[in-house]
């Protein structure tokens, strides 16, 4: 199956979820406290928490409590929340992580329906 292939199952699946309407989604439980987290931090905006399948010894997702379905919502009036977001993980990160390539980056993956961990 060529690259096209994966972007239309991608496609499909995000057309399909959107038919079925916003259904929870497990960050919208964990921030409802129907699913249980090891919380980090939290506030108003946006919540850090530990993953549950870590893929180094500091794993950890910071999530907006307002939620955003993919990067392609993402418009102007985001912004500010995601500058809080990158803040929260600043701090969070300085009080549990390590760095290792000291440049920010994002990591941004598509083009096919990923696993975990991507590869």
């Amino acid at each position: 199956m060529g690259l096209d292939g994966e972007v239309g199952k991608a496609q499909r699946a995000a057309a399909a979820g959107e038919e079925r309407g916003q259904q929870p989604t497990i960050f919208s439980k964990i921030i409802a406290r129907s699913v249980p987290a090891t919380i980090l931090y939290e506030d108003e905006k946006c919540l850090a928490f530990r993953d549950v399948a870590p893929q180094a010894p500091v794993h950890f997702l910071v999530i907006p409590k307002r939620p955003i379905p993919r990067i392609s919502r993402v418009g102007p009036q985001d912004a500010e929340l995601l500058g809080h977001l990158l803040v929260v993980a600043s701090r969070t990160a300085q009080w549990h992580g390590a760095q290792s390539v000291y440049h920010l980056h994002l990591h941004v993956l598509g083009g096919r329906q990923l696993a975990w961990p991507p590869g």
